[in-house]
């Protein structure tokens, strides 16, 4: 954390809590009686709600997008190049929210909760949730705080999925989409991807079959090799390549199975972080989440039909160098649009980072959804942006 919170950042944040005692009706057929779903908010909402924009997450992230928790915290949230004063989300004119999703593991109801019917950790018996999960229980969280219509809903990746099916499912009540690397379906080399990573946490001898927790144990040799194998994935070969090359940490190879390259203690790294701040059945259920998401599927695999329902406009981001949900899966998605007769905007962005491009700060990135987003602005709060530039004069 710098001496002093920088100019362009919302500042110290603090996480809350909404409690839901309507049941939820699952995707997987299963019933949640309560649950809660925590949250941070950043910016003002307006006096006729119609400035909130929704931050939907990726598979590892959470509600803490932007902003600090504390003073003595080493990162900002995991989005804060993007929220923030003047920044391409700004909360100058917009009212964020950004929640940890149902199944995660970082204050929503999820696995690592108490059961209310056993009084014990849910563990491996919480329930499959999907996207249309998410979606839902994130309309009952606007419900609450008052917001009929967002102005936006934006995601990267997963995140991007969930704010497709906004569109789909609540097509009245949003005003836009942003979907940035994201895809309208896992490729059958994603769906491969995730269940390697899901058997490399299940074939761990600490899972216990998903009750590690009730057997005072943690599977961090499974969930950080599956983190491994995930990270490659979010990497670009460039990238890679730039960073370790073959550097070593020996001036000869030591002819064992020990650190070597460079690379290798990175991502051994990432895997033993990863495991001290995630869920493993969180993670098996987010990737079969991934796996699940297939919209078309109810229009016999015509996408623009499932689009038509879709009354927002989209903003489509994709980059260059991500082989993991590349450029083509986001033109998918434009096209079908284009052909559903959908107002769309697209960026493919040169990018060395690969997927985890979304993440970062790359210039004409974040300036196409600034662009976007005020254009936005000024169609759902024509008063405020005028009376800005007044102000600005």
């Amino acid at each position: 954390m710098p001496d002093a919170i920088p100019v362009d950042s919302v500042g110290l944040v603090t996480p809350q809590i909404a409690h839901f005692d309507k049941p939820l009706m699952l995707t997987c057929g299963q019933t949640l009686a309560s649950y809660q779903l925590i949250y941070e908010t950043y910016g003002t909402l307006n006096q006729d709600a119609s400035n909130a924009i929704l931050i939907c997450h990726a598979l590892s992230g959470d509600h803490h997008a932007a902003g600090y928790h504390d003073m003595a915290d080493k990162k900002p949230g995991w989005w804060d190049s993007a929220i923030g004063p003047d920044k391409a989300i700004d909360t100058n004119r917009y009212f964020v929210i950004a929640l940890n999703n149902l199944g995660g593991c970082c204050g929503s109801t999820g696995p690592t909760s108490i059961n209310p019917e056993t009084k014990q950790v849910w563990g491996a018996d919480f329930p499959i949730v999907t996207v249309e999960d998410w979606v839902e229980s994130q309309a009952r969280l606007a419900d609450l705080l008052g917001i009929q219509t967002f102005a936006a809903i934006v995601g990267g990746s997963l995140g991007g999925m969930q704010a497709l099916e906004w569109s789909i499912r609540f097509p009245e009540r949003l005003k836009s989409a942003v979907i940035v690397a994201s895809a309208p379906k896992l490729s059958t080399q994603n769906i491969a991807f995730n269940e390697v990573a899901r058997q490399s946490i299940r074939r761990d001898p600490d899972f216990f079959d998903g009750r590690y927790l009730d057997n005072e144990s943690v599977p961090t040799n499974g969930l950080g090799l599956a983190r491994m194998l995930g990270h490659i994935t979010y990497l670009s070969d460039d990238a890679m390549g730039a960073k370790f090359g073959r550097q070593m940490r020996h001036e000869e190879y030591q002819y064992n199975y020990g650190i070597e390259f460079e690379v290798e203690s990175y991502l051994r790294y990432q895997g033993e972080a990863f495991t001290k701040r995630f869920d493993a059945n969180t993670y098996m259920l987010m990737t079969k989440a991934l796996d699940y998401f297939d919209p078309a599927a109810q229009t016999n695999g015509d996408l623009a039909a499932i689009l038509s329902r879709a009354q927002c406009e989209f903003l489509l981001v994709s980059f260059t160098t991500d082989w993991r949900f590349s450029p083509e899966r986001s033109e998918e998605i434009v096209n079908a649009l284009i052909k559903a007769g959908k107002a769309v905007s697209y960026a493919k962005i040169e990018a060395t980072e690969g997927h985890d491009a979304f993440l970062f700060p790359i210039p004409r990135y974040m300036q196409a959804m600034n662009s976007f987003l005020t254009r936005i602005a000024d169609q759902v709060m024509p008063s405020a942006s005028q009376g800005e530039s007044e102000h600005a004069r």
